[in-house]
């Protein structure tokens, strides 16, 4: 619309609206003023698509090689039409543009600053298990209920509450952190950072990185939360191998994904690997009655870290496949090799294989029908040092173990799961009254309710029998809540 006519219409309409009544100039002029923005706003994006499509085909011609131009000299006069055309429309478009603030400068390069600004995103959660129960052992995390999740005396405890928050950091890493909360025996709070680490999302060739305080990608169960878990308790064998809080520590781990036709990924973790959370390695162990600190009977032996041998390589390969259209078989192999504690040249190395098995019928209905079947089986060759005023000789420690479980979401909302661990080992000459040696077995049915996905309520009777406390029964219901919302979890 010419400036000319704009001043015209406007003037035209001053002088009409002057005799009619102030209600109706009102009115009249209101309605004037919106047909008038409607139009400026359609002869603007008139423009705008023209000016679009006279700059898309500009960088076409721009693009040319050299030789097509020479073929084609109508090519170049046509361009030089163009560019004047494009002049012209931008020199028009100018005041409109300039009634616009100018954009503040970026202090990072466009790409990273417009990502972080426009996709960015944090998830905050909170989760709690709330275990209530009896033992007919008085004292369960003596000897029956090793685990730190698991429940440690008769009625109520709560031994897991935790608050994880994940999110974007920009278009390379995004992050997560698990900050965990537990109440003691007589309901003191102890808190740990469980996790924190970035993980990278941009990295070339199906690479992944990820680097900071987590769970070790060993078997199934151990990189789980235990919110994850489809028991209350921790299984024997983790425990005997991992200790009570699970594989964990500060490293790094490189994934690659390879480019199979099923899914099949390589891991490989290199992590410090001292302390309680790496319990079979570089771990001092408790105090005993004198104040020496001691793993195995042996007093152990505090090993400054002198070089790439004296950290914890963690490496796994796992592989899924679609065996048919409703079921799936993933299957894994994982170590663990390091130093520990009880000598200056003592190592200790675990190997592990498992598999988990799931059907689910295309008719499922919100997830249910379906059958999995979980197995782990782990192997842990523990070189303990002499230790002469203990009378300790040196000797190497054996100890095996599986555990398999079912779970059968038979009705939506409704869960049934059954579980049977062993472990065992050779004899050592500390064994007497250690709970993590000798052999035992559990069996652990289960019975799920989910009245949503952010609760759960699970009751679960174990029948435990050891060599060194005899039979045991126990009976857990546990109380699940969750606010907010929680980062997915891996299959």
């Amino acid at each position: 619309m010419k400036l000319r006519t704009v001043l015209a219409s406007t003037f035209a309409l001053w002088l009409g609206a002057v005799a009619l009544p102030a209600e109706d100039q009102v009115q009249q002029l209101k309605q004037q003023l919106q047909q008038m923005q409607t139009e400026f706003e359609k002869t603007r994006q008139q423009q705008q698509a023209q000016i679009d499509a006279l700059t898309r085909k500009l960088a076409e011609l721009s693009a040319a090689p050299p030789a097509a131009v020479a073929a084609a000299p109508a090519t170049s006069d046509e361009q030089k039409k163009l560019e004047q055309e494009l002049a012209g429309d931008l020199a028009a478009a100018a005041p409109a543009r300039a009634a616009a603030p100018p954009p503040a400068p970026a202090p990072f390069p466009a790409a990273t600053s417009g990502a972080r600004g426009g996709s960015a995103y944090m998830n905050l959660s909170y989760g709690a298990l709330v275990v209530g129960g009896w033992s007919t052992a008085a004292d369960p995390s003596a000897q029956v209920e090793l685990g730190d999740h698991d429940p440690i005396k008769r009625g109520f405890v709560l031994r897991n509450a935790e608050i994880a928050v994940d999110g974007a950091i920009d278009p390379y890493f995004k992050g997560f952190a698990n900050i965990v909360l537990k109440l003691d025996r007589n309901n003191g709070t102890d808190i740990e950072l469980e996790e924190s680490f970035l993980q990278s999302t941009a990295l070339p060739a199906n690479l992944q990185l990820k680097l900071g305080q987590f769970f070790a990608n060993f078997g199934r169960q151990n990189p789980q939360h235990p919110h994850q878990w489809s028991f209350v308790d921790q299984p024997l064998i983790l425990g005997r191998t991992f200790g009570p809080d699970g594989l964990r520590s500060v490293g790094a781990q490189l994934s690659w994904l390879a480019p199979t036709p099923f899914y099949t990924e390589a891991f490989l973790a290199v992590l410090d690997g001292q302390g309680g959370t790496a319990f079979s390695f570089r771990n001092p162990g408790e105090p005993d009655a004198l104040g020496t600190s001691r793993f195995a009977g042996r007093a152990t032996v505090d090993r400054t870290l002198r070089g790439a041998q004296d950290l914890l390589v963690v490496p796994r390969l796992a592989s899924s496949f679609e065996l048919t259209d409703n079921t799936t078989l993933l299957v894994g192999l994982s170590g663990a090799f390091g130093p520990n504690d009880t000598g200056a040249h003592r190592r200790t190395q675990i190997y592990g294989a498992d598999f988990f098995w799931k059907w689910k019928p295309p008719n499922a209905s919100l997830g249910f029908p379906y059958l999995s079947w979980q197995t782990e089986a782990l192997y842990r060759r523990f070189e303990a040092g002499a230790d002469p005023l203990a009378a300790l000789p040196d000797e190497t420690l054996r100890d095996y173990g599986a555990y398999s479980q079912l779970s059968y979401g038979f009705v939506p909302r409704w869960n049934a799961g059954l579980r049977y661990d062993y472990v065992s080992g050779n004899s050592a000459a500390a064994d007497f009254g250690d709970p993590r040696r000798g052999r035992r077995w559990r069996l652990s049915p289960a019975l799920t309710f989910f009245p949503s996905e952010f609760s759960k309520i699970r009751l679960q009777f174990n029948h435990d029998n050891s060599d060194l406390f005899g039979n045991a029964e126990s009976v857990w219901m546990q109380f699940e809540f969750g606010l907010g919302a929680h980062a997915a979890h891996k299959y």
